[in-house]
């Protein structure tokens, strides 16, 4: 059986929930959630991705979507929820036939909701492929009964997301409706343009979430965020100096390193996708500005088919990309690439290099030619 689910509606941005955890945010209670949901649906934002290792986002976001504020305004059809299981704390995964089913029923009951659009195994590289395949299988009988509508995996490997998408449609005779692929397809790691999109294809993928355009706060100015979980970020010294190099030199151009990243991103996922194979952008956001301004970042680069610009509200029907605006951003690409140099494609899979003093020295010498 094939998908039904209709991801053309997912849009070209998707508010990602992990602005709303410990591991981003060090008071997430206490941020505006149920106002920063309402502006997000105005603005045309109608797709929300979260998880129950997200803690507390579900029951964050659960509860906002309840409240009468919201509840009063939008209808659950109104937008789509996309959620996780199987992740339980850092180094806890329960891929289990018995915690899956427990998952999904305590996501459905947080979010007081008959049906999940979708549901992701979270993080597939830290299970075996057995267990993975397992658990889409186990999934697939939650979107049989209607309370899933589509299935997905998540995770950083691409050699193992398409790996395990193979194996479903091999084992079950339907693919994996939806991959969730992370901080690949960004101004710092464009691997999943490289080779992902054609693995997935093949296996018969219908859409990808490409999530952490900032490459999980890297690709932006002012280091790297922490929540309670202190630096868990998978980056070397060396490229987090490179950043910081490219992100200062932005900043001396007039422009903005987290608005320039953000463009790429979502201009790349547009210009990969087609009719039938959607490929759209995931930013955690925790403020209103990092809303306004994820929005303001789509808008500047997409286009509706037809029309010179975008007008308030019309986020969902942003669908190709603005040349003339893509033109201007140009230079700013090739050079931020330049001065991050050998960490172009850098994989966070890999071991940190040996040579990374001299990777060290090479970024500060190559940033300062880079302003004479």
């Amino acid at each position: 059986m094939g998908s039904q689910f209709d991801f053309s509606k997912l849009g070209p941005l998707v508010m990602g929930g992990a602005g709303f955890s410990y591991q981003l945010h060090k008071d997430p209670e206490s941020l505006p959630l149920r106002q920063i949901l309402l502006r997000a649906f105005e603005l045309g934002l109608r797709t929300i991705d979260t998880s129950p290792y997200y803690e507390p986002s579900e029951q964050l976001m659960g509860a906002a979507l309840s409240s009468p504020e919201i509840t009063s305004r939008y209808q659950r059809n109104d937008y789509i929820l996309m959620t996780k299981a199987g992740r339980i704390k850092e180094d806890h995964f329960d891929y289990s036939p018995a915690w899956l089913k427990k998952s999904v029923a305590r996501s459905l009951e947080r979010f007081q909701t008959t049906y999940l659009d979708v549901v992701f195994c979270h993080d597939v590289e830290f299970v075996t492929l057995e267990e993975a395949v397992t658990a889409v299988g186990t999934l697939f009988a939650f979107k049989e009964a209607g309370a899933i509508k589509a299935i997905g995996i998540s995770g950083y490997r691409i050699d193992i997301l398409a790996q395990v998408a193979q194996l479903v449609r091999e084992r079950f005779g339907q693919p994996v409706d939806i991959v969730q692929n992370w901080a690949q397809l960004t101004l710092q790691n464009t691997r999943l343009e490289l080779g992902g999109f054609e693995a997935f294809r093949e296996a018969g993928v219908k859409a990808v979430v490409c999530s952490s355009p900032l490459a999980v706060g890297l690709l932006r100015y002012g280091g790297i965020p922490t929540g309670r979980t202190g630096d868990w970020h998978p980056s070397p010294q060396g490229m987090r100096l490179a950043a910081q190099q490219a992100a200062e030199w932005v900043h001396g151009q007039g422009q903005v390193m987290s608005r320039l990243a953000m463009r790429f991103a979502i201009g790349k996922a547009i210009q990969n996708s087609s009719p039938d194979f959607t490929i759209t952008t995931a930013s955690g956001i925790s403020t209103m500005s990092d809303l306004e301004d994820n929005v303001e970042a789509a808008k500047s680069i997409l286009r509706s088919s037809g029309s010179s610009s975008a007008n308030e509200g019309s986020l969902a029907r942003l669908n190709t990309v603005n040349e003339e605006e893509l033109a201007k951003d140009q230079p700013y690409y090739k050079q931020v690439r330049d001065i991050l140099n050998n960490w172009v494609d850098y994989d966070f899979a890999e071991p940190k290099p040996k040579d990374e003093k001299d990777c060290i020295e090479a970024v500060q010498e190559q940033t300062i030619n880079a302003r004479i």
